[in-house]
This record gives structure tokens, sequence and C-alpha cells, in this order.
């Protein structure tokens, strides 16, 4: 088997907020390794701190304790590929200005950064909808904006927060299929966020499960079947029912 190689560390992450009646321990000795190109799944039931712990990983927020290891040195602030699960984007502009923003900002020339907004756009499969506004847009092509945006950042990392959690079960379904086909098309290092367990097992390469109070890792499962895989099949059944009787709450 290859050596894989550590892209980031999290490294007992701990995370404590104050509040009118007291501190509230969110997080506890999280260490999380994440390899380059993989695609990791952080499963957890809501409100344990997944979100959190996404924020303290993009710099958005700062761990009481323990630290985040870039192997490759901390990216700056907006040079990471983040995905929120509500829509991030702006309504007044269209498609192409939302995914072109990120290189708008860092002062990349129009020619440029509409080249390569391009090029994000049509592998996400909205060839054709550079004009639209969000307004025009479903929920899954909204959704579509976003990760093409986070892609047009440039960064071999993607930060994925709960992306498809808003979405209906028939658009999520096919937003599952999409997001492996743009992955294995543009190999990045994958950490996604989510609550739904058919989903984690059906995604990652890793699935790292959360739980306790305050959260911290309670087990790792490799989902040792090919892909595309199948929900109904005895090996898919079989590891479901092994991390479900594993968690804290139904997930």
């Amino acid at each position: 088997m290859a050596v894989q190689k550590n892209k980031i560390s999290m490294k007992n992450i701990s995370k404590t907020f104050t509040t009118r009646t007291g501190d509230v321990s969110v997080l506890k000795d999280v260490s999380i390794n994440v390899f380059e190109n993989e695609f990791l799944v952080i499963l957890g039931p809501g409100q344990c701190g997944k979100t959190v712990l996404m924020n303290i990983l993009a710099g958005l927020e700062q761990p009481t304790g323990g630290e985040v290891v870039f192997a490759d040195g901390t990216p700056k602030m907006g040079d990471l590929g983040i995905v929120f699960q509500k829509y991030y984007i702006y309504p007044w502009k269209n498609v192409m200005q939302n995914v072109e923003l990120s290189q708008e900002v860092k002062g990349v020339d129009k020619k440029t950064r509409r080249e390569s907004a391009q090029k994000y756009i049509d592998l996400v499969g909205l060839s054709g909808f550079e004009k639209s506004i969000p307004r025009e847009l479903s929920g899954g092509m909204k959704q579509r904006v976003g990760i093409a945006r986070a892609y047009a950042t440039e960064s071999d990392i993607m930060i994925m927060d709960e992306p498809f959690g808003a979405l209906d079960a028939q658009t999520r379904y096919q937003m599952q299929e999409e997001i492996l086909k743009i992955w294995e098309k543009k190999k990045r290092t994958v950490i996604f966020v989510t609550s739904n367990l058919e989903e984690a097992i059906y995604l990652g390469d890793r699935i790292i499960l959360l739980g306790g109070s305050p959260t911290s890792v309670k087990a790792e499962y490799i989902p040792d079947m090919p892909r595309p895989r199948n929900y109904t099949s005895k090996e898919f059944l079989d590891l479901r029912n092994e991390i479900a009787d594993n968690t804290d709450l139904a997930l």
C-alpha cells in the first residue's frame, strides 16, 4: 500500500465558548490527519461542533487549545476553497461574477479570471448560465455556483460544510454524484462535513466519526467498496449498521 502524504494535521483541538451562564466546552482534544488528495468525511450528529471545527480549520475561529498545521504552510485568508451549507452567493451578481470573485479580490486581470471562472463553470455543469442571477437558479444550481467559486480559488484544499443539507433528496443524490465526478477530474484534498450517514459512506475515502460531549473523535472507518457505491449492497448496509451502532444519536 502506498504511503499517504499528510496534508493537514489537526492536533488536540479544543474549543470553549464563554456565555452568560458559564463556559461551554464544544470540542475536546480533536486530532485528525488529512491526507493529500483524499476525500475525507467528518460525520457527526447536528450541533456537535462540526462547523466550529471547520471554522477553526479555515482560520475563521481560533481554538482554545491545540493547533492546525498545514504541510505546505498556513494558507492566507481567502486562499482556501470553502463551500457552506447556505448559499453564500451574492444575489446581485450573475454566475460568472460570483465564480470569479476570489480572483477579482486578488487583483487578477479580467481576462485571466474570466477564463479561470469559465473553466469551473463548465466543470460543474453550468455552461450557458453565466449571465443568470441567483433568483433564476434552482437550489442545486446555486450550490454548484458555490462549488465552482470554491474551486476557482485554485486552492488544493476544499472544505465543504454540509453543502447539500438544504437540498431535497433527489437533488442531494445528484449533487453527491456530481461532486465525486468533479473530485475525480480535479484531484484535491476534500474535507466534507455531513450529519447524513449514507452520504458519508457514499462519498468518503475515510470517515471520521465525532461524538461525545464535548465532542471528540470516536472512530475512523474506511469504506472498502469501489465507486460508484451501491446504497443497497450488503457491504454498504453492513458498514451503515456498524457506524450507526456507534453513534450518540440517530444519523
